[in-house]
């Protein structure tokens, strides 16, 4: 007979909960049944708190009249892998960022040592989904007074060049690999690879062509 057996048998229906009397028998005298899946949750459960909706970002961002903003996501791998992808919206821009693990602390503290790296002028905003691992934006914000925008609920779209940008990589990272295998250092030759592709868009130019120009221009 299992546990949860003679739980059943214990449980009154009616009142949903224990007899006092037998309260004393149990390792933990809690009276009220609940299941082995319960948890307390709160109006804010599973939500990422003080978003800034994408609907409130400048109009320059919108139209990509200037650079330095930013839309990233999580590419996902088997066995719970993922790395951080990061495309400028002016520019086209790629960078992979390498996580180990899609925990918000984890990825938040690789998007900050990696926003560090580029000149304050590239990087003003960051447009995400409504993925848990941003719960922690507001730290990110803190650490690089870099704004931090969402998209609607369930509008991944909206962050368009990003989407792109992850459908381009499932060439080198089909769905089904290992994520966790790959090092920093391939993660930069496969952004390069995409950064040397001319773009129509760019009147042929490369992303990287273009980012270098606005590099230049910050010095």
């Amino acid at each position: 007979m299992s546990h949860e057996t003679i739980y059943k048998s214990l449980f009154i229906q009616a009142r949903v909960a224990l007899k006092k009397e037998l309260l004393q028998h149990l390792r933990r005298t809690r009276g009220m049944r609940r299941s082995r899946h319960h948890t307390q949750k709160t109006e804010n459960h599973g939500r990422i708190t003080d978003t800034v909706s994408i609907r409130e970002r400048p109009a320059s961002v919108e139209d990509r009249a200037v650079p330095g903003h930013w839309e990233g996501d999580l590419l996902m791998g088997s066995n719970n892998s993922q790395i951080a992808t990061l495309v400028e919206r002016h520019t086209r821009y790629v960078m992979l960022v390498k996580t180990n693990s899609k925990e918000t602390e984890t990825v938040i503290n690789a998007l900050i040592k990696h926003a560090h790296k580029l000149p304050r002028e590239l990087y003003k905003s960051l447009t995400w989904d409504r993925g848990k691992e941003m719960a922690d934006h507001k730290r990110f914000t803190l650490a690089t007074d870099i704004k931090v925008y969402f998209c609607d609920p369930h509008n991944p779209w909206q962050r368009g060049s990003n989407e792109t940008t992850n459908g381009l990589l499932r060439q080198y990272f089909p769905k089904g690999v290992d994520l966790s295998d790959v090092s920093q250092a391939k993660l930069k030759a496969v952004a390069r690879r995409l950064n040397e592709r001319p773009r129509q868009t760019l009147d042929f130019e490369t992303p990287a062509e273009r980012f270098a120009q606005c590099v230049a221009s910050t010095g």
